[in-house]
């Protein structure tokens, strides 16, 4: 063959054109994105503590108003999560979609609805022993 190189690079597009099809294959689990989002602040030292936490909000309750130290993601297991950033207008977020809360930054969440509840799941990368939130005085 004139150009080996030109045919181990077809070799190699084939094959990677190929494996995505063969992962799906039937019966197999297949990820689903449900946010991508580029953040700043998170943690630069050599460990870092992975907290996954879950929380239930009765119909009208609120968080206290608070920071974080590095990005918090906030997925939404049930009912709709309103989070109000200082300076920023209010995000509303339900259920089956996820939000990142930027570190630094004076916040409340709600659970707006009367009578639906609202559960979460938080993912929390930090320095390791970081507390999870600082509360702010208003």
């Amino acid at each position: 063959m004139k150009h080996p190189f030109l045919m181990a690079a077809a070799v190699t597009a084939a094959a990677a054109l190929c494996v995505p099809l063969m992962a799906q294959e039937r019966g197999s689990a297949k990820p689903n994105l449900v946010l991508r989002e580029m953040v700043r602040g998170m943690p630069r030292g050599e460990t870092q503590e992975v907290r996954v936490l879950t929380a239930s909000f009765k119909p009208g309750d609120k968080t206290v108003f608070h920071t974080h130290r590095f990005p918090v993601t906030v997925y939404i297991l049930e009912g709709a999560f309103t989070l109000e950033l200082e300076g920023r207008e209010p995000v509303t977020v339900k259920a089956g979609q996820a939000l990142v809360e930027p570190p630094n930054v004076k916040m409340t969440g709600y659970n707006r609805s009367s009578t639906e509840p609202l559960r979460v799941m938080i993912f929390y990368v930090s320095d390791p022993g970081t507390p999870f939130l600082d509360l702010v005085n208003k």
